[in-house]
């Protein structure tokens, strides 16, 4: 065990508090601060005391104001004198005590008597007291006439507001058995009472009719002798209110009459594109059991309904009454008669009504197979392949074997209403082939409808997959041979659905088709350094993306690089054939409608018209211009597009290139070839006209156009060609000589130079070595007012530091005092229970020793 502490005996303490006090008293403690001078203006910062003095100082300051504005901090401890009159000087003091009574006791009068009774009250009624009215045995009615309103009879006025004294007067002239006279009892009084009112009543209502007879028929005699009168005239009040009476115009009575006119109904709620494709993949759906059963020989029986009446009073509230299947009740002879007759016949009304719908809906239902779910087109197509179709009987009475058994094989040679997403491409090659091209599309339309991406968490993703299998679709299409192209047009609206619906799908399967193709020829470009154009697939695909996105944006995503696309093959592919001269076109057709809307320079564009052109050219010795590669200047290939037989001119007529021809081309004589080479030449030059217009605008127009108008106009030899090629030749140089005017090069704008800044130094005057000071009066002035609020500024933000700091140790120590007291209180408690807890067990002890 440690040793216990020792405790501080009184002559420690008394030892402590001697030294401090000498401590004070020593002379040699005291610290001077001295000053050489004293100045005016400034505060002396030389205090005298003991070390700390001026801390301590500081700290009592603090204490005596921010301590008491912290520990006063959010308290209200003010009292306010809310007496009646307090600050109202000009009321008395007796006026004063006056109305504060009156007010106290009206407070506790209103609590006290609110529910309370007064037995010693006298309710009264109408000014007289409830205890001492009479009660009466029969109310009298005070029918006034109208016309004599507020006026009572005397006698009346007597037994009501007189005391009751008429009641209490004796009678003259009655007599009794006995002859003597006796007075009448209060309800002979009240009779006799009630039959005068009564009388009087009914004379002035005599009185009433008698003056209105008189007045009408005096009215009926003024009538007949008004005519006799000299006036002819109508009289002055009756013209003033005609005169006054303004006509109504044109507009008056139109807006009278739109006033009249009935209100628009209000139409159905629009719906929204989740409920319209729920609609949509319901009523197919329907379509398909429909067409299942009539394949397996059932008939379909579509009984619509007619809507029953409805009254006025019927709730809609879904309560049907069960008496339609009931008979008739009827009264007859004294007895309830049961019309089971007129329950028949209704029967057979109904009956009769019923299959009259059924004929109607299966009308409708033979108007619905026509494809409604297509476009207009599509619909009128499906209609008229509809209308061809036996219409399907309304009863099973009406239908024989033989036509059941018609009717099953239409219902097969139908095409299905719903369809599954393809998984894969084979999964759409093998639900597309064998059907012509509406019927493809009505499938994939019916597709897109039954997976509509509201309808299934799965469909979104099973028609992004559809785009890219119908873009491989599309492609197999066009290498076929011969490629169908009116399926391939007829593909292009569900395509443009699908892009609509997944824009980035569609753009990243176009992208993946571009950059395979791109890496193709690439691949081609370094083993062999030349490369084929592209064939009829990759055209389609390239006319799609025109189709499909935006060619005018700046950088996108997809036609930027299918425009880098046909550049480079414009640039990289040698034309070797007709064939390549017809993909070439077509190259250039499709990069004229990219750069269109946009009028964005395409220098191969240019080029490339202006090799195809130098094909057809005879004379290649000294042409003046120079051609660029895929082309050359002399070679092999470089007379394509010469005519063999200048002859054949007068025999051709413009058509233009079949897409087709870029794949395989048959030209048996020499005829058929030079007309295709006349077509070629022809569609080479309305590509040329198109440009001229296009790139009139540009400041380089001259340098661009120059070698084409040296070919045009020098070495073509236009002169064996058709009317028609001659005149486009004419127009082409018009468009482009109206185009060559002479416009300034882009240059800056000449302006003056700027000299260089010159760096002289400023000689600032210097009075005290080591400070810098101002030349003016005004310099000196800002830089003392400078100094003096960076030194106040310093000074403030170490007072709040200090100020910061106190408050935080005055906070310390009011949650260390709270934690002290608690502990010491705790240890109280803990304390008191062991001592409880050590008399308990004493206790208990000595209970066991007494046992």
């Amino acid at each position: 065990m440690g040793k216990p502490p020792k405790k501080k005996n009184l002559a420690d303490k008394v030892r402590k508090t001697k030294t401090s006090t000498e401590i004070k008293n020593n002379p040699f403690e005291v610290k001077i601060n001295r000053k050489k001078f004293d100045i005016l203006g400034r505060k002396s910062k030389h205090d005298v005391g003991l070390p700390g003095v001026s801390r301590s100082k500081a700290i009592n300051k603090r204490k005596e104001t921010l301590l008491k504005e912290y520990k006063t901090k959010d308290k209200a401890n003010k009292f306010i004198d809310k007496r009646f009159g307090e600050y109202d000087t000009k009321m008395d003091p007796e006026e004063k005590i006056l109305q504060r009574f009156s007010m106290e006791r009206q407070r506790t009068q209103d609590k006290k008597d609110m529910y309370n009774l007064n037995e010693e009250e006298e309710l009264t009624h109408y000014g007289q007291s409830l205890s001492e009215m009479e009660k009466l045995n029969d109310m009298v009615d005070s029918d006034d006439d109208a016309d004599e309103k507020g006026v009572l009879s005397a006698e009346l006025t007597a037994s009501h507001f007189g005391g009751g004294g008429l009641l209490r007067r004796k009678t003259q002239g009655e007599k009794d058995n006995g002859g003597n006279q006796r007075a009448k009892s209060r309800q002979e009084l009240i009779e006799e009472l009630i039959l005068k009112s009564k009388q009087e009543k009914r004379e002035r209502q005599n009185q009433k009719e008698e003056s209105q007879v008189l007045t009408e028929k005096l009215d009926q005699d003024w009538k007949s002798i008004q005519g006799l009168l000299a006036h002819k005239n109508a009289p002055k009040a009756d013209r003033l209110e005609e005169e006054d009476k303004p006509k109504l115009d044109e507009y008056d009575m139109m807006v009278r009459e739109l006033g009249f006119e009935m209100k628009a109904q209000p139409s159905e709620k629009m719906k929204t594109p989740e409920e319209v494709a729920r609609e949509e993949r319901e009523r197919l759906q329907k379509l398909e059991a429909d067409r299942l059963r009539r394949m397996m020989g059932d008939v379909v029986e579509e009984c619509t309904k007619t809507q029953a009446h409805m009254s006025a009073d019927d709730l809609n509230d879904g309560f049907i009454l069960d008496g339609d299947d009931k008979p008739t009740l009827a009264y007859q002879d004294g007895k309830w008669n049961i019309n089971e007759e007129g329950a028949k016949i209704e029967g057979e009304e109904e009956g009769e009504g019923e299959s009259g719908e059924e004929e109607s809906g299966g009308e409708e239902g033979s108007g619905e197979d026509s494809h409604s779910d297509l476009d207009s087109e599509q619909e009128s197509e499906g209609g008229e392949e509809e209308e061809e179709k036996d219409e399907v009987p309304a009863t099973k009475s009406q239908l024989s074997e033989e036509e059941r058994k018609a009717q099953a094989e239409a219902a097969k040679a139908e095409l299905p209403y719903t369809f599954k997403a393809p998984e894969s491409y084979s999964d759409l090659k093998s639900l597309l082939q064998g059907h012509p091209a509406d019927h493809q599309c009505i499938i994939l339309a019916r597709t897109q409808k039954c997976n509509h991406p509201s309808l299934a968490v799965g469909n979104k993703l099973k028609l992004q997959k559809l785009f890219g299998f119908l873009l491989e679709y599309v492609g197999a299409l066009a290498s076929r041979s011969p490629p169908e192209l009116s399926t391939i047009d007829k593909m292009i609206p569900q395509l443009y659905g699908l892009c609509q619906l997944f824009p980035e799908a569609a753009s990243k399967a176009m992208q993946t088709t571009l950059v395979d193709s791109a890496h193709r020829m690439e691949e081609v470009l370094e083993v062999k350094g030349r490369a084929a154009f592209p064939q009829l697939d990759m055209l389609i695909y390239l006319k799609i993306t025109a189709l499909l996105f935006p060619t005018s944006d700046f950088r996108h995503p997809v036609t930027t690089p299918a425009l880098l696309y046909i550049s480079q093959a414009l640039t990289k592919c040698p034309v070797m054939s007709l064939e390549d001269v017809t993909s070439g076109l077509v190259l250039c057709c499709l990069a004229v409608e990219y750069v269109s809307f946009s009028k964005r320079f395409c220098p191969e564009l240019i080029n490339f018209l202006l090799g195809v052109l130098h094909l057809a050219v005879q004379d290649k010795t000294s042409t003046g211009y120079s051609v660029v590669p895929p082309f050359r200047q002399n070679g092999k290939v470089s007379d394509l597009l010469v005519l063999s037989d200048p002859e054949s001119s007068q025999t051709w007529s413009k058509k233009t290139l079949p897409l087709s021809a870029t794949q395989t081309l048959t030209l048996t004589t020499d005829l058929d070839t030079d007309h295709y080479r006349l077509s070629a030449v022809a569609t080479c030059m309305d590509l040329l006209k198109h440009c001229s217009s296009l790139y009139r605008e540009l400041t380089s127009y001259s340098h661009i156009f120059q070698p084409i108008t040296t070919l045009l106009s020098k070495h073509l030899p236009i002169k064996t060609y058709p009317a028609a090629l001659q005149d486009l030749h004419g127009e082409i140089l018009a468009t482009i000589s109206g185009s060559l005017t002479s416009r300034p090069l882009l240059v800056f704008q000449k302006k003056k130079p700027i000299p260089l800044k010159l760096f002289t130094p400023k000689i600032v005057e210097v009075l005290d070595y080591g400070k810098k000071r101002g030349n003016t009066k005004e310099e000196r002035e800002k830089e003392r007012l400078n100094h003096k609020y960076k030194k106040e500024f310093k000074g403030a933000l170490r007072e709040i530091r200090k100020d910061t700091r106190f408050l935080a140790r005055e906070k310390l120590n009011e949650v260390m005092g709270r934690d002290a007291e608690r502990k010491r209180k705790v240890k109280e408690l803990f304390g008191s229970l062991a001592t409880q807890e050590g008399e308990w067990k004493a206790l208990k002890r000595r209970k066991n020793s007494r046992h």
